[in-house]
């Protein structure tokens, strides 16, 4: 009897076009595990809406297995001795992984190499990091170039179908109860607008899919009115795995439009993140340019200023909405999210990681290449970013996209004033709405002026 063949789960909570279940699946019988390995992460261990999406999404995927007479293996603590622990348990000489490239998982591979048959796979992007590269040899730093290479090699591979059985082992190695790991909240349990917009798992990414894939056409404008909502809304399901960008793309390429080119271009927007964090392992944590850590306000009022942002009480309906959203929903919608890392980091000039660190710890499609990408990118600090001196003014987004309906649904207590107003609310209709912690034209006069005094 073949020797049995361990799949290391992580951000890959799929069985259909997964290449190291797949695999597996053909050498023999398999052990699928999750390892939740905190400890590997540092200040980039799960936040608490990641912890409630992982918890259901595992949830799935155990049901899933099952269902192919296998199961889920769970085990907790560091993610390589674990494994190693296992295969001495079981047998198994080889492990299968998709690849990852957070700096974390990096070196857990390197570990499990070390002394195990690791095999790694490509499959949660169009196109590995390095597969495309400039004329000279070396990677893309820049987007549009690296978009337009990419999107010269599509379409991507054809999806794998799931296995139609999985062959179990003799006999199964113990593992956790997954309630044991507490990652849902208790006290309180703060989850309960979670559980209402969101279905969790690979049925639930498939059924999303296929209900918004007769919207690709209209997503070129749908996207940026945050009232109608034309977003995907499928960040969640493709950060998780429990769908694979190369699914998406088969199921939405033959439906030409400017939408779907334009939905096209973010997908490749994800394989552009992890093209910068494989090349620069510590973005998260380190602006890009130089010159810009003088530029950030400290103290008492940055610090009232910044739980003002985070609790949507700045004054500026459109945040505020955002940030509401976020911590009901454990998401943003797209166009919301670029007005509110923009109001953080100039109107308020506080550090881009302060907001990463947020959005790391609220958002259930928190990824460690998307967040600090995008960060950088309205900062200005990134390798390919905004310029800083391009102010992004809310009040006249907020009109321009018409969201006067997503801040009544959001801010309340804004709800009676009329889409004349709502944007901007004069102070004797605020009611017990915050005044703005500053005005727009003060907060950029400030903005550029600190700017200039970093950059001399």
């Amino acid at each position: 009897m073949s020797l049995p063949q361990i799949v290391l789960f992580r951000r890959d909570l799929r069985l259909a076009d997964q290449p190291a279940l797949c695999a597996a699946a053909r050498a023999g019988p398999v052990v699928p595990v999750y390892v939740l390995d905190d400890d590997a992460a540092g200040e980039f261990a799960l936040g608490g809406a990641s912890r409630w999406w992982l918890h259901h999404s595992l949830t799935s995927l155990a049901r899933d297995l099952e269902a192919l007479g296998s199961r889920l293996v769970l085990r907790r603590g560091n993610a390589a001795e674990q494994i190693a622990r296992l295969a001495e348990e079981t047998g198994a000489v080889q492990v299968h992984a998709v690849r990852h490239y957070e700096p974390w998982w990096q070196q857990t591979e390197a570990e499990l190499g070390e002394g195990l048959d690791l095999t790694l796979y490509d499959g949660n992007y169009l196109l590995p990091p390095g597969a495309v590269r400039t004329g000279s040899g070396e990677p893309y730093k820049i987007y549009t170039p690296f978009a337009k290479a990419v999107l010269a090699q599509m379409p991507p591979h054809d999806p794998l179908p799931t296995p139609e059985r999985l062959a179990a082992p003799a006999q199964w190695p113990a593992g956790d109860e997954l309630r044991s790991w507490d990652l849902l909240p208790s006290a309180p349990d703060w989850s309960g607008g979670l559980g209402e917009f969101w279905q969790v798992g690979e049925a639930a990414a498939h059924d999303r899919l296929a209900e918004w894939a007769d919207s690709v056409a209209d997503y070129t404008d749908a996207r940026n009115l945050p009232s109608t909502d034309g977003s995907s809304r499928l960040s969640p399901h493709l950060h998780w795995g429990e769908i694979s960008p190369a699914q998406v793309w088969h199921m939405l390429s033959g439906r030409t439009s400017d939408g779907w080119s334009t939905f096209a271009k973010e997908l490749v927007w994800r394989d552009y993140a992890q093209n910068v964090i494989d090349q620069f392992p510590d973005y998260g944590t380190r602006s890009y340019r130089n010159g810009y850590d003088g530029l950030w306000r400290t103290g008492a009022e940055a610090r009232r200023d910044l739980t003002a942002w985070q609790r949507g009480r700045t004054g500026y309906p459109i945040v505020d909405a955002g940030m509401r959203q976020l911590w009901q929903t454990g998401w943003m919608h797209n166009r919301v999210r670029m007005i509110t890392a923009s109001f953080l980091v100039k109107h308020l000039l506080i550090d881009w990681r302060a907001g990463e660190r947020w959005f790391w710890d609220t958002l259930v499609d928190a990824d460690y290449g998307n967040n600090a990408v995008n960060w950088q990118w309205v900062a200005g600090t990134g390798v390919d970013s905004n310029m800083f001196v391009r102010i992004m003014a809310p009040l006249t987004q907020s009109e321009k996209f018409a969201a006067a309906d997503y801040i009544r649904a959001y801010v309340p207590e804004l709800a009676h004033l009329d889409d004349a107003q709502i944007h901007d609310p004069p102070d004797r209709l605020r009611g017990d709405y915050p005044a703005k912690l500053i005005g727009h034209r003060e907060a950029r006069e400030r903005a550029l002026a600190a700017y200039r005094t970093s950059r001399s």
